[in-house]
């Protein structure tokens, strides 16, 4: 073997090396990243028919007894409508309640046939 192609199979070799390196980076980003693909989302929770729009504006759950990952999903729901209903409220000069009181009514509309709402009697029913 001359000395050329030596050095074209040590470079071929070597220059495996960082692709190797990048992509056991990536695989392990993308592991790592995996739970939270995994998880469920609003839309999901909806069409499986574990949550529903509150009369209060806020989120809920239709069934007493739900996963972790359920429940995680309602609390950060609810904390970024919260804080949305807060804005709203300030910027508007109304009061939180009459924001929420709103933020249903748009929700009812909005959501799909066959998806959970809150009745006035607190009572869960499908659209």
């Amino acid at each position: 073997m001359t000395k050329a192609m030596t050095k074209r199979v040590t470079t071929a070799k070597t220059s495996r090396q960082p692709s190797s390196l990048f992509f056991g980076i990536l695989v392990s980003a993308l592991l790592a990243f995996a739970p939270a693909a995994l998880a469920i989302t609003l839309q999901e929770a909806k069409q499986q028919g574990l949550v529903g729009e509150q009369r209060d504006g806020y989120l809920g759950s239709v069934e007493s007894s739900v996963s972790a990952e359920v429940r995680q999903l309602i609390s950060e729901v609810n904390s970024q409508r919260r804080s949305r209903y807060e804005q709203i409220a300030q910027r508007n000069g109304a009061t939180l309640s009459q924001v929420q009181a709103l933020a249903y009514e748009q929700a009812v509309e909005a959501t799909q046939s066959g998806h959970y709402v809150q009745d006035s009697n607190g009572s869960w029913r499908k659209k």
